[in-house]
């Protein structure tokens, strides 16, 4: 039996390109996507459509992964950064019924909370984990999903979103650039060096922040993008000794701490912090041919 289109997909159809030919549009037919020249796209019975091509781009964030993500973010721990990831996509969109992309979105907490805050918002979430993908697609009614690759050209129109969402994601700036509007806004959360000290403390194996990173995205973002408003997000959280598993299982540092690292008695820390910075960055004006697909 064909898939049904969901809703929140159908809401945001007209954002979609054909990531073969590019500049085609796509449409639903017979429980798939299908551009003009007849190139076709999977509609998965979970609710997201796959819009990859070629080689399979391998996500780290399998099911035990994206499993302990959703049961971490639930104990709210992270809902200071999902707040002021909203407050500051809610500036950006200005008031306007707006187009969200969430940019390695997960499970699309993030986005889920924006667009809360924007009732007249539309989302879409871009990822490589299908196990992700799931949970996005039933993020939030107006939030759709699709299964992309970030270091790829997207799958998107030119122009297409007043925010860009990038929360603790890999990015792509010139992509950012072309389908953000001239008057649109990226916003990009990250870690500090500060980030989750006390579980690095205990285990030496996690993956830490680079001190370089700050300077790397810079020179990264720089030639598409002026830096405006940067905020830090800091405060201590408490953890259960389950949530504290879910935290490192949740991230790359899951592949790298092995099981004996974590049965040592008081081997996880029972406190956190929690610091990130939130910025807000406004498109540079695009060169001749920057905007070329």
């Amino acid at each position: 039996m064909p898939v049904s289109l969901p809703p929140a997909l159908e809401l945001s159809l007209d954002l979609l390109r054909c990531p073969t030919c590019r500049t085609r549009r796509l449409r639903p037919d017979r429980g798939a996507l299908r551009c003009p020249e007849g190139h076709t796209f999977d509609l998965a019975r979970h609710g997201y459509a796959s819009l990859l091509t070629g080689t399979r781009a391998t996500s780290g964030d399998d099911t035990a992964m994206v499993r302990a993500r959703g049961r971490f973010l639930s104990t709210g721990a992270y809902a200071p950064v999902r707040e002021a990831t909203a407050r500051l996509a809610a500036g950006a969109a200005s008031g306007r019924a707006a187009t969200v992309v969430d940019v390695g979105c997960g499970t699309g907490y993030y986005l889920a909370g924006v667009l809360d805050r924007l009732p007249g918002a539309r989302g879409l979430g871009l990822d490589t984990s299908a196990r992700a993908l799931r949970s996005a697609a039933r993020a939030h009614e107006r939030a759709a999903a699709v299964a992309w690759d970030v270091f790829r050209p997207f799958p998107l129109a030119d122009e297409a979103a007043d925010v860009v969402l990038d929360v603790f994601a890999p990015r792509n700036p010139a992509e950012f650039h072309r389908v953000l509007r001239p008057a649109g806004r990226l916003i990009v959360v990250r870690p500090t060096v500060r980030h989750l000290a006390e579980l690095h403390g205990r285990l030496p194996a996690a993956v830490t922040v680079d001190p370089a990173k700050e300077q790397r995205l810079h020179r990264a973002l720089d030639p598409f993008f002026e830096a405006g408003a940067t905020e830090r997000v800091e405060y201590s959280a408490t953890l259960a000794g389950p949530d504290a598993l879910d935290l490192v299982a949740m991230t790359p540092s899951a592949h790298h701490v092995s099981r004996a690292d974590l049965d040592g008695e008081g081997s996880l820390p029972g406190r956190i912090t929690v610091s990130v910075l939130a910025s807000v960055y406004r498109p540079r004006r695009a060169r001749a041919g920057a905007r070329a697909r």
